[in-house]
């Protein structure tokens, strides 16, 4: 007998994923977790029957999170990271060795239970000394900062259930407060292509607009998204994503990224016109 995760993009639409073995079904106090063995993808998570990440792509998602705003502010030292609790995110910031802390807030500890027991090429990083991890909401946590990091990164679920409050106008102003001077938020915005995603990502990338004076998308191609391209969103109160790039600065970190380059970096902001449209529709 064949077994297949099916994840639902529209009501017409539907990404099958053939599984191998489920090796983890759960419940937590916000959400329904599950690991399992795929045979394209490697190990799968996924919550609210929703792709999180795979063990295959996530290389793209986390990587052009983490990189891009280094590479426009080299001198990041303090970051705060919201959600991203299968580690991804921390695995490719402690490549930095610049960094001198990483705030992590994860609302729910099971995930990160999980990621730490299933995904270890993700979680691997997680023990870092320079890390301490918040078992709490973000939108709470970060109230509590002004002019604190130089970079925050929001890697929440999709904008219901625990990450809907990631979402509101409210949040990016309290992420605003908390940034220094130079600092620089990212995030992921959603996809650009069915009709759903569309409208969340407008309603996010609004949001920025009004928030940041420098606001900007960018896109990354991950194939078990729905529609296979992503957005990401930029926004700062000093620093432009291409004008301010220090290619040189960001080289001798000497980081070796599977995905990321400064070429690949200005490019992921040169959006199609059909992106442009919604984004100015926002």
């Amino acid at each position: 007998m064949e077994l297949w995760f099916s994840e639902v993009h529209t009501p017409d639409v539907k990404l099958d994923i053939k599984v191998s073995k489920q090796l983890y079904s759960g419940k937590s106090e916000y959400q329904q977790i599950d690991v399992f063995e795929t045979c394209e993808f490697g190990r799968l998570l996924a919550i609210d029957g929703f792709t999180m990440m795979t063990e295959k792509d996530e290389f793209v998602y986390h990587g052009m999170l983490v990189h891009v705003p280094f590479a426009v502010n080299p001198l990041i030292e303090n970051v705060l990271v919201i959600g991203a609790g299968d580690g991804g995110i921390v695995r490719e910031l402690v490549k930095y060795s610049t960094i001198k802390h990483i705030d992590m807030v994860e609302i729910d500890k099971m995930v990160v239970d999980v990621s730490r027991e299933f995904l270890p090429s993700t979680a691997c990083a997680l023990g870092d000394p320079r890390l301490t991890i918040h078992y709490q909401d973000g939108l709470r946590f970060v109230r509590k900062f002004s002019n604190k990091y130089d970079l925050v990164i929001v890697d929440s679920t999709d904008p219901f259930g625990p990450g809907e409050g990631l979402f509101t106008k409210e949040f990016y102003g309290n992420v605003s407060n908390a940034l220094t001077d130079n600092g620089i938020m990212v995030n992921q915005l959603g996809g650009s292509f069915y009709q759903n995603d569309i409208l969340s990502m407008q309603r996010a990338f609004s949001k920025i607009k009004s928030t940041f004076p420098i606001a900007r998308a960018y896109q990354a191609d991950i194939p078990t998204y729905p529609g296979g391209n992503w957005l990401l969103g930029f926004g700062a109160k000093n620093s432009h994503p291409v004008r301010d790039l220090k290619e040189d600065k960001w080289k001798q970190f000497d980081i070796d990224t599977k995905c990321y380059n400064t070429r690949l970096h200005v490019g992921a902001f040169a959006l199609p016109n059909h992106v442009l449209k919604l984004l100015e529709e926002a």
